[in-house]
């Protein structure tokens, strides 16, 4: 097995949203603001290249949304999908699978892209997977909570494109289909997927929404977008005091400047302990 980072290309949210109940002074000290309360988001998706199978974790924002929802998240940087990819060697045509943690539209928008006045797959030859009850969470009758984080145009065409796989299990459990463990979580929204990957002797979890950035750590800086935060905070803190007990690390997946983080134990809890390069492992 060979694990790559994808970069998908940066954008920007709220630093309140982002933060919930935490006070700015606080979270400003991790995650820095602009003059419009905006903090560097990462959108990393993490490939897993074994044997002839290339299995995308997620896909990022992608560009086929309008002008004006892009000035919404400003987008920053160079990064992107197809650049990243080939700096590996790879195209989107080879990618055979690609897993969706959630539907956010800032993990499956990179799926499609326009074509004409079409929206089609960006990965024609890759089978999608997505959590069935998370599936119907996000398709029959979502609540107006994430009503605006799930959009139409991102996942219709999903649907309608012949290459969606939905799975069953409400537990955690290996996926023999993809070949590793899933964790399941509730508190972010409704069944999100966290791939659990053994690599190199080490244990990573795939953070997506759990854990965001490193500023998110503490286990109750929590974000607002989260569904039940109460949920999210017993969720946290199984998966970081496990991590800082057993050596697991995380892949940060919105943090814009650390990719992979070992944590410790600290008199003040669960704590950042190094940040890590994937490829350095």
């Amino acid at each position: 097995m060979k694990l790559y980072s994808i970069e998908t290309g940066n954008f920007k949210l709220d630093g309140g949203a982002m933060f919930g109940v935490v006070p700015k002074p606080l979270w400003e000290k991790t995650n820095p603001a602009d003059s419009d309360n905006r903090i560097e988001m990462g959108a990393r998706s993490l490939l897993i290249e074994e044997g002839d199978r290339l299995v995308l974790i997620d896909t990022g924002l992608g560009n086929k949304q309008s002008e004006k929802f892009f000035s919404v998240y400003s987008r920053w940087g160079e990064l992107n999908t197809g650049a990243s990819l080939a700096a590996h060697g790879f195209s989107k045509d080879d990618v055979t699978d690609v897993l969706f943690t959630h539907l956010h539209f800032d993990h499956c928008g990179g799926a499609t892209k326009r074509d004409g006045e079409k929206i089609v797959p960006a990965f024609k030859n890759a089978k999608f997977w997505c959590q069935k009850d998370h599936w119907e969470w996000a398709t029959i009758s979502p609540n107006p909570r994430e009503r605006v984080s799930f959009l139409k145009d991102n996942i219709d065409p999903i649907k309608a494109s012949g290459q969606l796989t939905l799975f069953e299990g409400r537990e955690a459990g290996f996926c023999k289909e993809l070949g590793f463990e899933l964790l399941l979580v509730d508190g972010h929204t409704e069944k999100m997927v966290l791939p659990k990957i053994n690599y190199k002797g080490k244990t990573i979890v795939f953070a997506a929404d759990l854990v965001p950035t490193v500023g998110h750590i503490p286990i109750p800086y929590l974000m607002g977008y989260d569904i039940r935060p109460l949920v999210t905070m017993k969720e946290k803190a199984l998966l970081l005091n496990d991590a800082a007990k057993n050596d697991v690390l995380l892949f940060m997946q919105h943090d814009a400047h650390n990719e992979v983080v070992s944590l410790k134990s600290t008199e003040k809890g669960v704590r950042l302990d190094r940040s890590i390069s994937l490829k350095n492992l």
